[in-house]
């Protein structure tokens, strides 16, 4: 059985999320970046972070690492590494993606043409053929430049991991299903306590959180690019981990999940999504207006990401939503509040300071992750 470094990029800021979530799934982390986790692992590791991994973008196989501050050391530096053990002779190969951070060669177009030059050396001068057909799998390649130190590696994944499969209607600005369910993870919210998203949009807060209370994998109801891949994990080894992941699924969770939105077709959408995930039976969706928003019981969860203006028209509205949405809060008996949002005002216009406000990047869009715990729930008499 091969032992691969597995690199597993994630959202800025949530490193450490990942981290646990590696560590549960019993692997050993190697090292820890702004961005990214790097992991020791065989194909099975590859075919169980693929599918149980709720914050990971993708895993990565990495094939070696290197400096480089010229293209001529980048063509030498990508020559030497041995992209036989992965790629057959008529595997398709390409570079998805080529970045580059601090270090003298940025140009991603250029990146991406010497690598690809310097592996079709490498397998000419391996496979001794002087063309190639290319007619195979593929393997999709991404290099990241950091400080001059380029890391090669081979997209095990395909589309990114946030695509579980079930969002196939989305809401203007939705949020990726990896970072929902990382920020659902950073709150103390287990699955039988109350849930309430106001701002449900399609669904992705209350879906993720209902997935995570049914204990469904993320990747089960979806395909990976390694599946194609033979040689390198066999197919078995796939089969084995669906079936894994089938048997955790807990068919008779108790959940008090509800999502509510204003706007009619948008319920109607984050409904669809949930039968899709197979998780509409646990999640209560409604059209309600923030200012509505009341719960009898104590102890429960908002989790959201409301509106913050993408629009200028609708950045003036924004203080008085989140007026709104502090006072429908502070009339909650001893709930917790987080919201991710990109409204840098949104403290003063709730009315209260967070405990806590972490910094998050969604894609190049810098966002806060405000943190209100209330108090926890007396621990139950277990004679009860």
């Amino acid at each position: 059985m091969m032992r691969y470094e597995l690199i597993a990029p994630c959202h800025f800021g949530l490193e450490a999320v990942l981290k646990r979530e590696i560590t549960d799934l019993g692997y050993d982390v190697t090292r820890v970046e702004d961005g990214r986790i790097t992991f020791a692992g065989d194909g099975e590791a590859v075919c169980r972070a693929n599918i149980f991994l709720r914050s990971a973008e993708r895993i990565l196989i990495k094939v070696g690492s290197f400096r480089a501050e010229s293209f001529e050391e980048l063509f030498q530096g990508i020559k030497g590494l041995p992209w036989e053990e992965y790629i057959p002779a008529d595997g398709k190969f390409w570079v998805t993606k080529a970045a580059s951070v601090k270090s003298r060669l940025f140009s991603p177009s250029d990146i991406q043409s010497v690598v690809k030059k310097a592996m079709v050396e490498r397998l000419k001068e391996v496979y001794h053929i002087e063309w190639f057909a290319e007619s195979g799998e593929s393997f999709p390649l991404r290099i990241f430049l950091m400080k001059d130190e380029v890391t090669a590696a081979i997209d095990t994944t395909g589309e990114s991991l946030h695509k579980r499969g079930y969002r196939k209607l989305t809401a203007k600005a939705p949020i990726a299903e990896n970072l929902a369910a990382a920020l659902l993870m950073l709150t103390p919210w287990k699955g039988d306590r109350i849930l309430v998203d106001p701002f449900c949009g399609s669904g992705t807060f209350p879906i993720e959180a209902a997935m995570m209370a049914a204990h469904m994998a993320p990747g089960m109801n979806r395909s990976f690019t390694a599946q194609n891949w033979p040689h390198l994990i066999p197919l078995k080894e796939w089969y084995e981990v669906f079936d894994e992941a089938r048997d955790e699924i807990v068919e008779d969770a108790y959940t008090d999940i509800q999502g509510y939105d204003i706007d009619d077709a948008m319920v109607s959408i984050a409904r669809e999504n949930a039968r899709l995930a197979g998780v509409e039976h646990l999640i209560h969706f409604q059209r309600r207006d923030v200012r509505d928003l009341s719960h009898s019981k104590k102890y429960g969860f908002i989790i959201s990401n409301p509106p913050y203006g993408e629009r200028i028209e609708e950045k003036k509205n924004l203080p008085e939503l989140y007026r709104a949405i502090g006072e429908r809060f502070r009339d909650l008996d001893s709930w917790s509040m987080y919201l991710i949002t990109a409204f840098e005002q949104a403290e003063s216009a709730i009315g209260l300071k967070a405990a806590k406000n972490r910094k998050i990047y969604n894609g190049m869009l810098k966002t806060y992750f405000y943190q209100f715990p209330g108090p926890k729930p007396p621990k139950r008499n277990l004679q009860e």
